[in-house]
């Protein structure tokens, strides 16, 4: 539940002030269709002659393939097509930013569910038992689990076990403070669990090429890695991008995708997939598990000196993500916080884990579990309250980082901090009785208000905005107006981030339409790049207002001319064109004249730079910051927590649509309470456990805690178009550690490992 703190400053931008444009609060134009079931999806979508995708996967975590014998799945009534890796007539070999993943096993496993073969047939049911009946010999190795071990183990990939090492020195080494405190944390492999599990339709066309139509949230990536591997010419193979059932991080897994496509090439026929929900947890990628071990150096005012740590990732088996996820992780280190003295050694390595990737906040989130935990030790061995101790080191605009990079964009930590430490505390219920007690549990649990304990901690974290290290954001946009109607043409995929309706507000502030409408993304669009870190608010939006601008000047430009002034002294509002003095008013329509006007429009953010040999360099376009103050209850015989409240603050340049603003950032505060106390994908020996949502419990309704957004800082970022800040991530870094402050507050214990086990938050009655 979402409450907005009221009335007040913050109600009344939440609120949003006009009907349409920037700084209103705009509905998603899908809002209905979603409503009624109507919206397009991957696993609706139908072709005549349709033939369905079974894929087989390998149910060890590490093994050696002997043989692969498809002859009895061949042999099936119904049966069209069995590919493996002989089937793959271009590379053999894919990934984003590095191509290490094979389409299909060939000689060796190294993750449970990597995928071996696949079947089309005329049948789902056919095509997953003829899927069934492959077989495969295989030799069972020792799987490295440990990402520990990993260095000495033998190499488990051409490419070794280490991804990437990142060093970062900042400082004097010989550096000391008066107070240390150390600490070892933990966290675990959170799921992106999205709510429609992966499907896709693989359309063959007549010159040879084919049409993949899957929820795809980086299309033209998609669309070249699968030419690559079907051998085939860019311009021949067409992404069409499909609604997206949710998707907070890389939504699509290419072991579908691909032997999609291979399976409609070889059988001339369109195919389709709809993944299983356990096949969805063991294809796509996951939050990295992480090892990070920390010592924070401070004077006795506490005042931080000098921070140490190591970091290392669990990649997986596969690169994916993890080095971009690394840089995050060693830059952010020491998080929103000034000190003097940094040193870190930041590794991924590789194990026969299940595969690591980009997941909303990777890296930045569990450094943020670890440098809160020690921010609240520090304040315990001084003698501080946890918010004081942080507001002593807040980071602000000016200062460096410890990549060696000054923070230019508005930095407000500390009265993001300010605000959630002064806002009022939810009331504790009144007296013994029962029933003014919301119990953690739940209402059926078997607790007893005696034994709750109610918590309260603080966290402040912070992401980069767009990608990182020399990645080139770039996003091409067109806009068109013609009859009094626009559209936009952006290849930005609207993953429920709400670019599509920020789309239409920007060109309806920008021309003064009322009526646009944004075309689908697919890869006849020029490229838009990945749905992550903000890029669409930021380089996709600003884009379509480039263009829009364009469009504006050629409409405008012989009005202007005509009257004698310039284009500046002309406004665009509700489809009425006037002049600064109330001569000149017309209609857009009628200066359009049955003409159509368009334009088309880049945006491209300044170039960033890669963590040098010492982890130093200008690595990040922009930054965002949140406070938050979490409120729990904590019963100290069962170790069960209720999250109560969490109180947010958070810095967001401008709101461009209040209520989309204020419901991703309970998504963002709700996603991360899931990983503070609920969300870890098992996987012993490898082998990933009750793949479901029984074995894998997500927040829901009930859960959810009330989520009171305290404030906004609204300090435009003057390089980013609009000046807005992506809002999503940073929500789900700060969440989980503002959590586990709670509880140690409730209950004294250390709490170093997310999720939280029930048994790390009993407190043991005292003989």
């Amino acid at each position: 539940m979402s409450i907005i703190e009221g009335p007040g400053p913050v109600a009344d931008t939440l609120a949003g002030a006009s009907a349409h444009g920037i700084g209103a609060s705009v509905p998603p134009a899908d809002a209905l269709a979603k409503t009624r079931g109507t919206y397009p999806y991957a696993a609706d979508l139908w072709a005549e002659g349709l033939l369905w995708a079974a894929v087989l996967r390998s149910p060890h975590p590490s093994a050696r393939i002997v043989r692969i014998d498809t002859a009895d799945a061949r042999a099936m009534p119904g049966v069209r097509a069995v590919i493996t890796h002989e089937d793959v007539p271009g590379d053999a070999m894919h990934g984003r930013g590095v191509a290490d993943r094979p389409v299909f096993a060939q000689d060796v496993v190294r993750h449970h569910g990597e995928p071996i073969a696949a079947v089309a047939a005329d049948h789902p049911d056919t095509a997953r038992l003829a899927a069934a009946a492959i077989l495969v010999e295989y030799e069972v190795l020792d799987p490295v689990t440990d990402p520990e071990k990993a260095f000495a183990a033998e190499p488990l990939h051409p490419d070794g076990n280490l991804i990437r090492h990142i060093p970062l020195s900042f400082g004097d080494p010989e550096a000391v403070g008066e107070v240390v405190v150390e600490g070892l944390y933990r966290v675990g492999r959170q799921d992106p669990a999205p709510i429609g599990a992966e499907a896709g339709l693989a359309v063959p066309r007549p010159d040879g090429g084919v049409e993949l139509y899957i929820a795809s949230t980086d299309p033209h990536a998609d669309r070249d890695i699968a030419a690559a591997c079907f051998g085939l010419e860019a311009d021949r193979v067409k992404v069409v991008v499909t609604g997206v059932p949710g998707a907070t991080g890389d939504r699509e897994d290419s072991g579908v995708q691909l032997p999609l496509g291979l399976l409609a090439l070889k059988t001339g026929c369109p195919v389709k997939f709809v993944a299983t929900r356990e096949e969805s947890f063991l294809g796509h990628a996951h939050r990295h598990p992480t090892l990070l071990r920390y010592r924070h150096h401070a004077d006795a005012e506490g005042r931080l000196v000098k921070v140490e740590a190591q970091i290392l990732l669990d990649a997986g088996a596969y690169a994916d993500a993890s080095s971009s996820a690394l840089a995050a992780a060693v830059a952010f280190a020491a998080g929103p916080y000034v000190v003097p003295h940094v040193f870190v050694e930041g590794w991924a390595v590789r194990t026969n884990n299940p595969p690591s990737g980009h997941v909303r906040g990777e890296g930045a989130m569990q450094v943020c579990a670890a440098y809160e935990g020690q921010m609240d030790k520090l304040a315990a061995k001084l003698g501080l309250e946890p918010a004081e101790v942080r507001m002593r080191n807040v980071l602000a605009t000016g200062d460096l980082l410890p990549t060696g990079q000054t923070v230019t964009c508005p930095a407000p930590v500390g009265e993001l901090l300010k605000a959630v430490r002064d806002a009022d505390l939810p009331p504790l219920p009144d007296g013994e009785d029962e029933s003014q007690w919301l119990l953690p549990g739940g209402t059926s649990g078997a607790g007893e208000p005696g034994a709750v304990r109610r918590g309260v901690g603080y966290a402040l974290g912070m992401v980069h905005v767009l990608g990182a290290e020399g990645t080139d954001e770039v996003s091409t946009a067109t806009v068109r107006i013609h009859d009094g109607r626009a559209t936009v043409i952006c290849a930005a995929v609207e993953t429920g981030q709400g670019f599509t309706t920020l789309a239409r507000q920007v060109v309806q502030e920008v021309l003064g339409v009322e009526d646009v409408r944004v075309l689908p993304a697919d890869t006849d669009q020029p490229p838009a790049g990945p749905a992550a870190r903000g890029r669409h608010t930021w380089v996709s939006a600003g884009a379509v207002e480039r263009a829009a601008k364009m469009v504006r000047t050629q409409l405008l430009q012989p009005l202007a001319a005509k009257f004698g002034m310039s284009v500046e002294l002309l406004s665009i509002a509700d489809g009425k064109i006037t002049s600064y003095d109330g001569v000149l008013s017309t209609t857009v329509a009628e200066t359009l004249d049955g003409k159509e006007l368009w334009a088309t429009a880049q945006c491209r953010p300044h170039p960033t730079d890669r963590l040098d040999e010492n982890g130093q360099g200008d690595a990040f376009v922009g930054l965002a910051f949140c406070a938050i103050r979490a409120v729990v209850d904590v019963d100290i015989e069962l170790g069960s927590v209720r999250a109560v409240e969490l109180a947010v603050a958070q810095d967001v340049g401008r709101v461009l649509n209040p209520r989309q603003l204020a419901a991703r950032i309970e998504a963002g505060v709700t996603q991360g309470l899931g990983m503070a106390l609920m969300e870890d994908l098992r996987a012993p020996g490898g082998v990933v456990k009750r793949p479901n949502f029984t074995g894998y419990p997500l927040p829901t309704a009930l859960d959810a805690p009330d989520v009171r957004i305290v404030k906004l800082v609204e300090e435009r970022d003057v390089v980013a178009p609009f000046g807005a800040k992506a809002v999503s991530a940073v929500p789900v870094v700060t969440a989980p550690a503002a959590v586990a402050a709670a509880v140690r507050a409730a209950t004294g214990r250390p709490v170093n490992r997310l999720p939280i086990r029930p048994q790390a938050a009993i407190v043991k009655p005292q003989v």
